[in-house]
Protein backbone atom coordinates (compact mmCIF):
# COMPACT_ATOMS: atom_id res chain seq x y z
CA UNK A 1 0.00 0.00 0.00
CA UNK A 2 1.09 3.45 -0.92
CA UNK A 3 0.35 6.37 1.65
CA UNK A 4 3.57 8.65 0.78
CA UNK A 5 0.84 11.78 0.14
CA UNK A 6 1.92 15.30 -1.05
CA UNK A 7 3.17 18.43 -0.35
CA UNK A 8 2.03 21.86 -0.46
CA UNK A 9 2.90 23.74 -2.99
CA UNK A 10 4.37 26.59 -0.96
CA UNK A 11 5.64 30.65 -1.81
CA UNK A 12 9.38 31.17 -1.08
CA UNK A 13 9.02 33.55 1.73
CA UNK A 14 11.23 33.29 4.97
CA UNK A 15 9.47 32.65 8.04
CA UNK A 16 6.59 31.26 6.50
CA UNK A 17 6.78 27.59 8.06
CA UNK A 18 7.24 29.18 11.62
CA UNK A 19 3.57 30.35 11.35
CA UNK A 20 2.06 27.32 10.07
CA UNK A 21 -1.09 27.03 11.96
CA UNK A 22 -0.43 30.67 13.32
CA UNK A 23 -1.88 32.25 10.77
CA UNK A 24 -0.48 30.33 7.71
CA UNK A 25 -3.19 28.12 6.50
CA UNK A 26 -3.22 25.19 3.53
CA UNK A 27 -6.73 24.44 3.68
CA UNK A 28 -10.32 26.46 4.25
CA UNK A 29 -12.87 24.94 5.93
CA UNK A 30 -15.54 25.97 8.55
CA UNK A 31 -12.86 25.85 11.40
CA UNK A 32 -10.44 27.91 9.72
CA UNK A 33 -13.40 30.33 8.54
CA UNK A 34 -13.99 30.72 12.05
CA UNK A 35 -10.31 31.86 13.18
CA UNK A 36 -10.88 34.52 10.97
CA UNK A 37 -14.05 36.01 11.13
CA UNK A 38 -14.36 39.50 11.08
CA UNK A 39 -11.29 40.00 9.98
CA UNK A 40 -9.09 40.87 6.82
CA UNK A 41 -7.45 37.96 4.77
CA UNK A 42 -4.89 37.23 2.10
CA UNK A 43 -5.79 33.84 -0.20
CA UNK A 44 -2.90 33.11 -2.10
CA UNK A 45 -3.22 31.05 -5.38
CA UNK A 46 -4.32 31.39 -8.83
CA UNK A 47 -6.48 27.80 -9.85
CA UNK A 48 -9.72 26.25 -8.35
CA UNK A 49 -9.05 25.65 -5.19
CA UNK A 50 -8.25 29.52 -4.57
CA UNK A 51 -10.94 30.45 -6.29
CA UNK A 52 -13.67 28.29 -3.59
CA UNK A 53 -11.61 29.45 -0.64
CA UNK A 54 -11.98 32.98 -1.30
CA UNK A 55 -15.18 32.83 -2.10
CA UNK A 56 -16.22 30.44 1.43
CA UNK A 57 -13.99 32.30 3.36
CA UNK A 58 -15.37 35.73 1.67
CA UNK A 59 -18.93 35.03 3.41
CA UNK A 60 -17.41 35.19 7.12
CA UNK A 61 -14.79 37.87 6.45
CA UNK A 62 -14.25 41.39 6.47
CA UNK A 63 -11.87 41.75 3.12
CA UNK A 64 -10.11 39.50 0.75
CA UNK A 65 -7.09 40.47 -0.94
CA UNK A 66 -6.59 37.73 -3.65
CA UNK A 67 -2.68 37.36 -4.45
CA UNK A 68 -2.68 35.90 -8.22
CA UNK A 69 0.73 35.36 -10.08
CA UNK A 70 -0.57 35.59 -13.49
CA UNK A 71 -2.16 37.72 -15.89
CA UNK A 72 -5.49 36.42 -15.82
CA UNK A 73 -7.39 34.03 -13.67
CA UNK A 74 -9.15 32.38 -16.99
CA UNK A 75 -5.92 30.79 -17.46
CA UNK A 76 -6.14 28.88 -14.78
CA UNK A 77 -9.19 28.92 -13.07
CA UNK A 78 -13.42 27.48 -13.91
CA UNK A 79 -15.14 30.43 -15.59
CA UNK A 80 -18.15 30.23 -12.93
CA UNK A 81 -15.18 31.27 -10.18
CA UNK A 82 -14.00 33.51 -12.28
CA UNK A 83 -17.29 35.04 -12.36
CA UNK A 84 -18.53 34.74 -8.74
CA UNK A 85 -15.20 36.93 -7.64
CA UNK A 86 -14.92 39.41 -9.57
CA UNK A 87 -18.50 39.98 -8.48
CA UNK A 88 -17.84 39.90 -5.19
CA UNK A 89 -17.43 42.80 -3.74
CA UNK A 90 -15.19 41.68 -0.25
CA UNK A 91 -12.81 40.16 -2.67
CA UNK A 92 -9.94 42.60 -3.90
CA UNK A 93 -8.08 40.71 -6.76
CA UNK A 94 -4.31 41.55 -7.47
CA UNK A 95 -2.92 40.08 -10.75
CA UNK A 96 0.73 39.77 -11.51
CA UNK A 97 1.65 40.19 -7.38
CA UNK A 98 3.29 37.84 -4.71
CA UNK A 99 3.59 37.45 -1.36
CA UNK A 100 7.17 38.27 -0.58
CA UNK A 101 6.86 38.50 3.20
CA UNK A 102 5.69 37.61 6.57
CA UNK A 103 6.16 38.84 9.72
CA UNK A 104 4.88 38.41 13.59
CA UNK A 105 6.00 37.73 16.93
CA UNK A 106 3.96 34.26 17.89
CA UNK A 107 1.21 34.57 15.71
CA UNK A 108 1.32 36.63 12.09
CA UNK A 109 0.83 39.88 12.07
CA UNK A 110 1.93 41.39 9.11
CA UNK A 111 2.28 40.08 4.95
CA UNK A 112 3.93 42.40 1.94
CA UNK A 113 3.52 41.76 -1.32
CA UNK A 114 4.90 42.73 -4.62
CA UNK A 115 3.21 43.91 -7.90
CA UNK A 116 5.10 42.17 -10.41
CA UNK A 117 4.31 44.78 -12.92
CA UNK A 118 5.76 47.49 -10.97
CA UNK A 119 8.06 46.07 -8.66
CA UNK A 120 5.95 48.21 -5.24
CA UNK A 121 6.00 46.72 -2.25
CA UNK A 122 3.26 47.24 0.40
CA UNK A 123 2.70 45.77 3.74
CA UNK A 124 -0.58 45.14 5.16
CA UNK A 125 -1.27 44.02 8.78
CA UNK A 126 -3.19 41.09 8.14
CA UNK A 127 -3.02 37.78 10.54
CA UNK A 128 -4.32 34.78 8.47
CA UNK A 129 -2.77 33.78 5.26
CA UNK A 130 -4.47 30.87 3.11
CA UNK A 131 -2.18 29.46 0.54
CA UNK A 132 -4.14 27.38 -2.16
CA UNK A 133 -1.29 26.81 -4.36
CA UNK A 134 -1.74 23.33 -5.57
CA UNK A 135 0.06 19.87 -4.26
CA UNK A 136 2.84 17.48 -5.20
CA UNK A 137 2.82 14.50 -5.06
CA UNK A 138 5.74 11.86 -3.45
CA UNK A 139 5.83 10.23 -6.62
CA UNK A 140 9.60 10.97 -7.93
CA UNK A 141 10.68 7.06 -6.81
CA UNK A 142 7.81 5.78 -8.91
CA UNK A 143 8.73 6.54 -12.21
CA UNK A 144 8.99 3.99 -14.59
CA UNK A 145 7.15 1.80 -12.17
CA UNK A 146 3.26 2.54 -11.77
CA UNK A 147 0.99 4.52 -13.87
CA UNK A 148 0.91 8.25 -13.46
CA UNK A 149 -1.51 10.96 -14.12
CA UNK A 150 -0.08 13.98 -15.82
CA UNK A 151 0.00 16.05 -12.42
CA UNK A 152 2.06 12.74 -11.18
CA UNK A 153 -0.29 11.35 -9.09
CA UNK A 154 -0.99 7.29 -8.99
CA UNK A 155 -3.66 6.70 -11.27
CA UNK A 156 -5.63 3.65 -9.62
CA UNK A 157 -9.20 2.16 -10.36
CA UNK A 158 -11.67 3.08 -13.19
CA UNK A 159 -9.16 5.38 -14.14
CA UNK A 160 -7.27 2.48 -15.20
CA UNK A 161 -9.55 1.32 -17.33
CA UNK A 162 -7.89 1.40 -19.80
CA UNK A 163 -4.36 0.80 -18.78
CA UNK A 164 -3.23 4.12 -20.51
CA UNK A 165 -0.20 2.86 -23.32
CA UNK A 166 2.05 5.07 -21.35
CA UNK A 167 2.22 2.92 -17.77
CA UNK A 168 5.74 1.35 -17.91
CA UNK A 169 3.42 -2.04 -16.31
CA UNK A 170 1.13 -3.54 -18.52
CA UNK A 171 -1.78 -4.77 -16.50
CA UNK A 172 -1.35 -9.04 -16.62
CA UNK A 173 -4.96 -9.96 -15.48
CA UNK A 174 -8.18 -10.89 -16.93
CA UNK A 175 -10.47 -8.99 -14.67
CA UNK A 176 -9.74 -5.01 -14.29
CA UNK A 177 -7.59 -2.98 -11.77
CA UNK A 178 -9.88 -3.07 -8.20
CA UNK A 179 -10.52 0.50 -6.70
CA UNK A 180 -7.55 1.90 -5.31
CA UNK A 181 -5.60 -0.55 -7.04
CA UNK A 182 -2.63 0.93 -9.04
CA UNK A 183 -1.24 -0.35 -12.70
CA UNK A 184 0.43 -3.02 -10.61
CA UNK A 185 -1.85 -6.02 -9.27
CA UNK A 186 -1.94 -5.89 -5.77
CA UNK A 187 -0.23 -2.82 -5.02
CA UNK A 188 -2.90 0.57 -3.62
CA UNK A 189 -2.73 3.59 -3.66
CA UNK A 190 -4.68 5.47 -0.51
CA UNK A 191 -4.55 9.47 0.63
CA UNK A 192 -3.21 12.80 -1.09
CA UNK A 193 -1.07 10.63 -3.32
CA UNK A 194 -3.59 9.13 -5.53
CA UNK A 195 -5.00 10.93 -8.65
CA UNK A 196 -8.59 12.16 -7.84
CA UNK A 197 -8.12 12.08 -4.25
CA UNK A 198 -10.29 15.24 -2.42
CA UNK A 199 -7.04 15.88 -0.28
CA UNK A 200 -9.01 15.56 2.89
CA UNK A 201 -8.20 13.34 5.98
CA UNK A 202 -11.16 11.69 6.20
CA UNK A 203 -10.90 10.44 2.94
CA UNK A 204 -7.32 9.67 3.27
CA UNK A 205 -8.51 7.33 6.37
CA UNK A 206 -11.27 5.87 4.84
CA UNK A 207 -9.20 5.09 1.79
CA UNK A 208 -6.98 3.25 4.00
CA UNK A 209 -9.54 1.34 6.07
CA UNK A 210 -10.79 0.00 2.42
CA UNK A 211 -7.77 -1.12 0.96
CA UNK A 212 -7.00 -3.58 3.56
CA UNK A 213 -10.29 -5.45 2.56
CA UNK A 214 -9.24 -5.11 -1.07
CA UNK A 215 -5.45 -6.10 -0.24
CA UNK A 216 -7.02 -9.13 1.56
CA UNK A 217 -8.92 -9.97 -2.10
CA UNK A 218 -5.64 -9.81 -3.93
CA UNK A 219 -4.01 -11.85 -1.97
CA UNK A 220 -6.50 -14.75 -1.91
CA UNK A 221 -6.01 -14.44 -6.18
CA UNK A 222 -1.81 -15.36 -5.06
Amino acid sequence: MIAAGAQYNKPNVKDLERFEGQGIYYAATFMESQLCAGEEIVVVGGGNSAGQAAVFLGENVRKVYMLVRGKELSDTMSRYLVQRIVENPVIELHLQTELVAVAGDSHLEQVTWRDKASGEETAHDIRHVFVMAGASPRTDWLNGCLALDEQGFILTGRDLDPVPDSAPVKWPLSRPPQMLETSLPAVFAVGDIRSGNVKRVASAVGEGSISIHLVHRALSEI
